[in-house]
Order: C-alpha cells, then sequence, then structure tokens
C-alpha cells in the first residue's frame, strides 16, 4: 500500500501494491505553495514514510497540540474563540522525508518541520491549499485511511 499526494489536485490517493486506486480523498495543502525549507510554512514534496501514527482510540475532533491530546474537543464555538488557529484533529500521521538533502536532515527535515497528515474541523475547506505546511483531511476521511496504513508506509507528495 502507499500514499500519492497530488497538490495540484488537493488530492490523496490510497493506491494497492498494484497500483490501482483503493480510495481518494480531498485535501489541503499549505497556504504559501510548496517548499522543503524549516519555518516556510509550506508542504514540502518527494518520497516520505508515516513516521508515527499517532491519537488511536481517541474521539473524533479531539484537539491535539504537540502531538498530544489535550483532554479538549473541538466545537464551532472554539474555532470562534480562536479563528486564526490551525486545529489539529483527530489523528496524526506523521511524515518523514526519505531524500537526504531535499526532504530529509539539515534545514530541511520533514519530521523536525511536524508536518503531518492531520484531522480539520468540518468548516475548514477541503480542495484549495489553506494550511501551514501539513496535509489536512476531512476527520471521517482521515479515520478511515489511519484504520488502513501502518507506520512505515510511503507516502509521496507532487506537485502535479
Amino acid at each position: 500500500m502507499k500514499i500519492n499526494i497530488s497538490i495540484a489536485q488537493q488530492q490523496l490517493d490510497l493506491v494497492d501494491d498494484s497500483g490501482n486506486i483503493i480510495k481518494q480523498y480531498s485535501i489541503s495543502s499549505a497556504k504559501n505553495g510548496v517548499g522543503q525549507e524549516n519555518s516556510s510554512f509550506c508542504t514540502p514534496l518527494g518520497k516520505h514514510i508515516i513516521r508515527a501514527k499517532i491519537g488511536a482510540g481517541q474521539a473524533i475532533n479531539t484537539i491535539f497540540i504537540r502531538r498530544r491530546p489535550t483532554g479538549e474537543i473541538y466545537t464551532p464555538e472554539l474555532g470562534i474563540r480562536y479563528p486564526k488557529r490551525d486545529w489539529i484533529l483527530t489523528r496524526i500521521l506523521w511524515l518523514s522525508g526519505c531524500e537526504r538533502g531535499f526532504n530529509r536532515l539539515g534545514t530541511v527535515d520533514t519530521m523536525r518541520r511536524y508536518v503531518y497528515i492531520h484531522g480539520s474541523p468540518d468548516s475548514v475547506e477541503m480542495g484549495e491549499p489553506g494550511s501551514r505546511g501539513c496535509i489536512r483531511m476531512r476527520n471521517d476521511d482521515l479515520l478511515a485511511l489511519f484504520d488502513v496504513v501502518n507506520a512505515g508506509v510511503n507516502v509521496e507528495i507532487k506537485q502535479e
């Protein structure tokens, strides 16, 4: 199994070992576009793996800060109270780059940039860039994906 992410299409494809698309999901990548550098708030390109799966067993809309559940559940009222916050909800698939000097190590390290595939409030638009570098998904879609992928699964993020 593999995950292919298209920035141009704002789409995540779950692909089987034969190259057949099992499922497609609408996503939201970085508002700042693509890029590898630390502090760029861009979505990194290239070959990655899922380094860690975080949040198994947590309730839908669980709020995470620094990859830890806060004990809070997201509500639209919280969204109104903190309108500029980039909510990380439900589950986290933490990405690690595989291409030394491009998305791994030094100033381009995807994992050290804390780039995830994660859940988002229902009010967040999918199909258009809007994150701070991560790949946002609908919570229900992320739950379905989380349940079928393991740590170590290949993830390729492409511009097209």
